[in-house]
């Protein structure tokens, strides 16, 4: 069979299943998502020895750290694809859920209940673990997946999907559930995307380059996972000691996330007292400093940082800062070089943080926190599709709601309309 014909014959069969799943329990759900969990760490070896020859190639291809990091699978990260399936097991099903049920003068009642979107495509690149993600939330969300990976993961991905499908066939789901494209051919994305008779939403997770070509090319809606140029604003009324803890956690704690900050804003009036230590701090921990003139006035040695540093994702060890006369100064920076992603503020005056909140324009925005947080699992979602930065139809971490759409039910006695 051509590739044309594997993509449509996978979609198909998950057009299938996705009625099936659509009237599937939450009992039922759930009991699948348990073992799907047991399956991916009863079969950690197996997975793990793909991954080895994943990462090795990449590393024979030149991948820097950041790729190999998001590559790369670990017993830690694999007893967390099995901690969220089973979290996600935990959490309410909101398929079926009825809300703002009432009465009209007629007599009609109506309301809205939450059924899923269908059939859902996933393409992504570099992190595997996002294989066990989708289809756990999918799943309880009563959605087929397609999941599309890119090349350099793909053993990894075949094994993951291995387990996850044989505990589904184990549990009486039909096949379709869950579907992987089983090839790297470039040729299946675009196939993918013309299958809008089928598929239902794409969603794709990976480099800036991978979501222009799906925006620009897909038949079907987008949900995009954008890149994240995340800052973290130190005010002048800010406790130096906590921003310069979140300003640590916030770049080093895994610096290869779209979450994690890239440029670090500094108000002129703190700027001397606190970037030395910051600046040293980060420096120790191996990050690259990039600065403004003034930051360099400040610290001895930083790198002069220009405005295509400050429109960079590095995903890496390195750090812009610059230093700013206030707030205002802070959140035009922001909009000009902010990606819709997650912003942070680091204040004692409250005022000032409520502003911030109000104005600043991303998805997630923070007082006094790492922007290292904008995670499903850590927001209480069990685990996450991805992190939408646009505005329509979902925002930020994406879990089972928004995995969800809704019809009007109307409920009547005989009414005929006059």
């Amino acid at each position: 069979m051509s590739v044309r014909d594997d993509v449509l014959q996978i979609a198909r069969q998950a057009k299938q299943a996705a009625r099936f799943l659509a009237a599937a329990g939450a009992v039922r759900k759930n009991q699948a998502l348990e073992a799907m969990a047991e399956a991916v760490q009863s079969q950690e070896a197996a997975i793990l020895a793909a991954n080895e020859q994943d990462v090795a190639a990449a590393r024979r291809a030149g991948k820097n750290t950041a790729f190999l990091d998001r590559l790369a699978l670990t017993p830690e990260r694999i007893a967390a694809m099995g901690h969220g399936l089973r979290a996600v097991a935990q959490l309410p099903d909101p398929v079926g859920e009825v809300v703002r049920m009432g009465p009209r003068p007629n007599g009609l009642i109506i309301g809205k209940m939450r059924v899923p979107l269908g059939v859902i495509g996933i393409i992504y690149e570099s992190r595997p673990d996002v294989t066990g993600d989708c289809a756990g939330l999918c799943l309880k969300s009563g959605n087929a997946v397609i999941l599309r990976g890119g090349s350099e993961a793909l053993r990894s991905n075949q094994a993951i999907f291995q387990a996850l499908n044989a505990a589904l066939a184990r549990s009486g789901f039909p096949p379709g559930c869950i579907a992987l494209v089983p090839t790297a051919e470039r040729e299946a994305v675009g196939v993918l995307l013309s299958l809008n008779d089928y598929i239902d939403l794409i969603i794709p997770r990976g480099g800036e380059a991978l979501i222009r070509t799906v925006t620009e090319e897909s038949k079907i809606p987008v949900i995009k996972h954008y890149k994240g140029i995340c800052h973290t604003y130190v005010d002048d009324a800010a406790d130096l000691a906590m921003a310069e803890e979140i300003a640590f956690n916030a770049k080093v704690q895994r610096p290869a996330t779209c979450n994690a900050m890239e440029c670090l804003l500094v108000h002129a009036a703190v700027a001397e007292a606190f970037l030395p230590r910051a600046i040293a701090r980060l420096r120790n921990a191996g990050v690259e400093i990039r600065g403004c003139a003034r930051t360099q006035a400040i610290v001895p040695g930083v790198q002069a940082a220009g405005e295509q540093d400050y429109a960079t994702e590095y995903l890496d060890l390195i750090l812009s800062v610059r230093v700013v006369r206030d707030m205002d100064e802070a959140c035009a920076h922001i909009e000009r070089f902010g990606t819709r992603h997650s912003e942070a503020i680091v204040t004692e005056n409250l005022a000032r943080g409520m502003r911030f909140l109000k104005e600043v324009d991303a998805a997630c925005v923070y007082v006094n926190a790492s922007t290292r947080f904008t995670d499903g699992n850590q927001f209480g979602l069990g685990a996450e599709m991805g992190i939408s930065t646009d505005k329509l139809h979902a925002r930020g971490p994406m879990g089972l709601e928004e995995l969800t759409t809704y019809k009007y039910i109307i409920l009547g006695n005989g009414q005929v309309r006059a």
